[in-house]
């Protein structure tokens, strides 16, 4: 069985502390069939307050509908890079 490619990272702001975006996982390593299916785990997993990090190889309006459909308004979605590269996303469950 394939292990999701999921890091952890921190950021690190020049504060002194070190502060966590929480695990980062790369949907572009993730076989395409089982991509979105790989990542709606992910969300499902969150507990409230917990977050990670989405990398994806292009805007993922799609699979964002898809996690609203299936928990609603529990989960804010915010861009960290937009492309051209790679999309960068933190997902939090509120």
């Amino acid at each position: 069985m394939t292990e999701l490619p999921i890091t952890e990272r921190n950021s690190d702001c020049g504060c002194g502390e070190a502060h966590t975006e929480g695990p980062e996982l790369d949907a572009r390593q993730i076989p395409h069939r089982i991509r979105h299916a790989a990542v709606l785990g992910v969300v499902g997993s969150l507990g409230v307050g917990q977050s990670f990090v989405l990398v994806a190889p292009h805007d993922p309006l799609p699979l964002l509908a898809q996690i609203k459909d299936r928990v609603g308004d529990q989960i804010e979605v915010s861009y960290l890079e937009r492309g051209p590269q790679a999309w960068r996303l933190q997902l939090t469950r509120s």
